[in-house]
């Protein structure tokens, strides 16, 4: 089943096209297929609006009915909402007002059971153990400085007095 409705299959569609085309002529069947297409086009955005339209007459209509029900709800007007709803209420309310605990019976035998258990304490968590550091690899000019018996005096040992000496300004290069 396909096409525009139930029953109407392709070898229906070849029937069809045979006998338009023996009809109206193969000058004219272009055309006639255009200005088809257009109606059927035209048809399908008409039954959309309708469909629309009542989509939105309908949601209108809701809007209408809880517009109603928030006024009342405004003005305290309640709407009773009937016997059914009650009686949910109603059990609700029971299940609510039910002590929490089951009481026992006085001829009950109890078994050694505390009346409050103790609560279940976790175990200390174990302190975690020292990740030991793994020494460093000697850069290649300290092993050859200590290999050599020669030491190098590093940019950070600066004494104190030079440190604080200020730096007299450089003067520029005589360009030629």
């Amino acid at each position: 089943m396909g096409g525009l409705g139930p029953g109407i299959g392709g070898l229906e569609y070849v029937v069809i096209g045979i006998v338009a085309l023996v009809v109206v002529g193969p000058e004219r069947l272009p055309g006639m297929l255009r200005a088809l297409g257009k109606m059927v086009a035209k048809a399908r955005g008409m039954a959309n609006e309708f469909r629309a339209s009542f989509e939105d007459m309908a949601r209108q209509s809701e809007l209408d009915e809880l517009r109603k029900e928030v006024d009342a709800l405004r003005t305290g007007q309640m709407v009773p909402l009937g016997a059914a709803a009650d009686e949910a209420f109603k059990d609700i309310k029971a299940e609510l007002d039910k002590p929490a605990y089951v009481e026992t019976p006085p001829n009950a035998v109890i078994l050694d059971q505390p009346e409050f258990p103790e609560p279940v304490v976790a175990p200390p968590e174990a302190e975690p153990k020292p990740v030991p550091k793994t020494p460093r690899k000697p850069r290649a000019s300290a092993t050859r400085a200590a290999a050599d018996g020669t030491t190098t005096k590093t940019p950070s040992a600066k004494t104190k007095a030079q440190a604080a000496k200020p730096r007299a300004p450089r003067k520029p290069k005589a360009t030629v």
